[in-house]
C-alpha cells in the first residue's frame, strides 16, 4: 500500500458561500503542484468526498495565473447562511476540510512543497 498525504502538504485554500451554494479555492504552493492537482484534484473526486454532505452538482474552474483550481459545490449549505441550521452556514470550513483529504503521495512531492521564504 502507498503513503499518502494531506492535500494541505502541497496546497492551501479557501472557501465561503454563495447563497446555498459554496466556493472552494485549492490553491498550490508550486507549479508542480498545480500540475498535479489538476490532474488528480477533480470535480468527480471532491464530489465524493463532500458525498455525506449532498451538494447536487460539482463543477471545477481552474486558474493557472494563480496555481488554483476553485470547486463550486451546488447545494451544499442546507439553504445557505440565513436559513441552514448546519454549524458552518456559510462553508468557511470546507476548504479546510478538503484539505485535511489523504491522497496518493506524488512522486515528485518535493518539488511541490511550500518553501521557506527567505527573511527580508
Amino acid at each position: 500500500m502507498s503513503e499518502k498525504i494531506a492535500l494541505s502538504a502541497i496546497a492551501h485554500g479557501r472557501s465561503g458561500d454563495k447563497g446555498n451554494h459554496a466556493n472552494i479555492a485549492i490553491i498550490a504552493y508550486t507549479p508542480a503542484g498545480y500540475d498535479w492537482l489538476r490532474e488528480h484534484l477533480t470535480a468527480e473526486v471532491v464530489a465524493q468526498y463532500f458525498a455525506p454532505m449532498q451538494p447536487s452538482r460539482v463543477l471545477r474552474y481552474e486558474a493557472p495565473n494563480v496555481w488554483g483550481l476553485n470547486f463550486l459545490l451546488n447545494d451544499i449549505l442546507a439553504g445557505g447562511a440565513s436559513r441552514s441550521l448546519r454549524i458552518d452556514t456559510q462553508g468557511k470550513t470546507l476548504a479546510l476540510t478538503l484539505l485535511q483529504m489523504k491522497m496518493e503521495t506524488p512522486m515528485n512531492l518535493d518539488r511541490m512543497k511550500r518553501t521557506a521564504e527567505e527573511p527580508s
